[in-house]
């Protein structure tokens, strides 16, 4: 009797038995996008002074369904969260930026206005912010220490440099930054610039 024969069965390149190629690349590279259109609309909506902004109109202004939205945020808060982190990422890495290209005391107030415009974009995330804060995703004694960190560096320059006082703490200008942001609302227009002007005559080296 002739030896049993087993039929060989090669592997199939699944390109050539008809089966479609890898998409996974670009499929995460059009998430990707879609996410950061998101992010850049969210960013524009909450700065937009509106107290309540809804995530239908962030979708809108972004270019995506609100689907895809809920996709990459399940929750309004989740999308609060990314855009407070990435904010305050942004203001802390400008200070970095800004003492690399100014003397301490320019760049410290040039940094001012830019937390301010941080802060102000926080208002129409305040209801979301006081949630994740109530449920322990952001602590803001944590952003407190960062800002007071940050400040501390300028300070630091400045003394040096001799163009900023060496007897101011860093936390009470942190808190007095706090007081102009939250006044700002009931204010003139203009008001909240030029306390903060006030703020920083007192501060420099010789005021």
């Amino acid at each position: 009797m002739p030896p049993l024969m087993v039929a060989e069965h090669p592997t199939v390149d699944p390109t050539l038995a008809g089966a479609p190629a890898p998409i996974a690349p670009r499929v995460r590279a059009d998430a990707q996008r879609n996410r950061e259109r998101i992010l850049e609309a969210a960013r524009a909506a909450f700065s937009s002074g509106a107290e309540q902004v809804s995530l239908e109109a962030i979708a809108r202004d972004a270019g995506v369904g609100i689907g895809t939205l809920y996709r990459h945020f399940p929750t309004r808060e989740s999308l609060v969260e990314v855009v407070h982190r990435d904010g305050l990422a942004l203001v802390v890495a400008r200070a970095t930026e800004m003492l690399g290209t100014h003397e301490p005391a320019t760049a410290l107030r040039l940094w001012m206005d830019d937390y301010a415009d941080f802060v102000g974009r926080k208002r129409g995330m305040a209801e979301s912010l006081r949630a994740l804060s109530k449920a322990g995703v952001i602590d803001p004694s944590d952003t407190r220490a960062l800002i007071t960190e940050t400040l501390q560096r300028f300070l630091d320059a400045g003394a040096r440099a001799g163009t900023l006082r060496n007897d101011v703490r860093a936390d009470d200008i942190a808190a007095s930054l706090v007081g102009i942001f939250l006044a700002a609302n009931s204010l003139q227009p203009g008001q909240a610039g030029r306390m903060l002007d006030l703020l920083f005559a007192g501060i420099r080296s010789g005021s």
